[in-house]
Parts: structure tokens; sequence; C-alpha cells
């Protein structure tokens, strides 16, 4: 091999590495964790997605006793068919389900059925809940790479109410930061959120 083949090989093998760390500290940024010892409910984000690990990450913290309540928001999204009900099920329905399933107990959840189209139109429709029924403290649940826009955005409209989040890590049904790149789905969670956060920023 040629001095000048192995310098470019070289190059090539450094500018990968590079690539890679880019693409890794930049989804890794976009993962926050503002932990609570106690809140007075866990609000779990709309996704239909990514439902079930933000939905198994609510039940996990809700018998770890993390709170007493849970909130799931109304993205009017349907899921798929269910035999037992014949009909096809909207995302909160299934997640309402999986929770149960999962041995929280059904009054202890509650759906904010007002529909939500953003995370946005969720962080108002909790705050209004929040306000109506005297609520002080919420543990946010979401995706991992969602965590960052959701938190900003709940601190913001959330106001006097303290707020903590606690991400699912990605790795169940999100891409790893490190192989991202390499899943349809995680070029859709990584470089649109940060096109998101710009239009958060702007918007709001």
């Amino acid at each position: 091999m040629t001095p000048f083949r192995r310098r470019r090989l070289a190059g090539v093998a450094v500018g990968l590495a590079i690539a890679w760390s880019v693409a890794w500290l930049s989804a890794r940024f976009l993962i926050v964790r503002v932990p609570m010892d106690h809140a007075d409910a866990i609000v779990v984000l709309s996704g239909s997605a990514t439902m079930r690990e933000r939905v198994s990450l609510a039940a996990k913290l809700y018998l770890e006793g993390k709170s007493d309540r849970i909130i799931l928001t109304n993205d009017n999204l349907l899921g798929g068919w269910s035999n037992v009900h014949q009909r096809n099920l909207l995302s909160f329905e299934r997640a309402t389900i999986l929770l149960k399933e999962t041995g929280v107990a059904e009054g202890a959840i509650t759906v904010v059925s007002q529909p939500v189209s953003s995370t946005h139109d969720e962080a108002v429709m909790v705050q209004m809940h929040c306000r109506a029924n005297g609520l002080r403290s919420v543990l946010l649940v979401t995706s991992g790479y969602h965590s960052r826009r959701t938190y900003s955005t709940f601190r913001k409209e959330l106001e006097g109410i303290q707020v903590g989040i606690e991400p699912v890590p990605p790795g169940f049904q999100t891409p790893k930061p490190a192989i991202w790149w390499m899943y349809p789905r995680g070029w859709l969670m990584v470089p649109l959120e940060y096109v998101k956060l710009v239009t958060y920023a702007v918007s709001y």
C-alpha cells in the first residue's frame, strides 16, 4: 500500500470516528432526566409509536411509590384492532389497559380527555388539570429523545408547579444513541427533534 493510500484511509477512518461521535453526542444531548422522590402525579406523554415503553416506565414508577396517580393525555390516534372490544382502540385506551395489566389500580388512572396534537398542547392541558385539582408537582414520562423539549415546554407552561422528568432509556422502542442512525425510526427521532427544538424555541 502506498503512503498516499494509507493517509487517505487514515483520513477516512478519522472522519468516520468524528461523524460517529457527533451523532452519538447529538442523541445524548436530547436526553434529560430530572428525578423526583415523589410527585402528585405521573404524566405519560402521548405517542402511539412508543406508547408501550412509556407506559411500562410509568407503571414501574407507580409501583415504586413515586406517585399514586397517573395522568394520560389523549392524542386522539387510533391503534390496532381489539378482539375484546371489537373496535380499534385509541392510544390512551390501550395505555390504560397496559397500565392495569401491570398492576396500576384503575382508580389511579386519569385521562385528560381533551384531544392534543403537540407537546405544547399536552403541557397546556396538564397545566389546566393541575390547577383544577390542586396538583403541585408532576413527574413526566416520555421517550428519551423527546425528553429535553418536553421538560422545557412543561417548565414554561406549568409555572409554580414542580416538574420532574424520567425519560425511557433508548433501546426498547427507540434505537440507542450509538446506533440511532442505522434505523429509519432513529432519523425520525433525532434529527427531526432538533427541528422541533428550534421551532418551539421560536414559537413558544
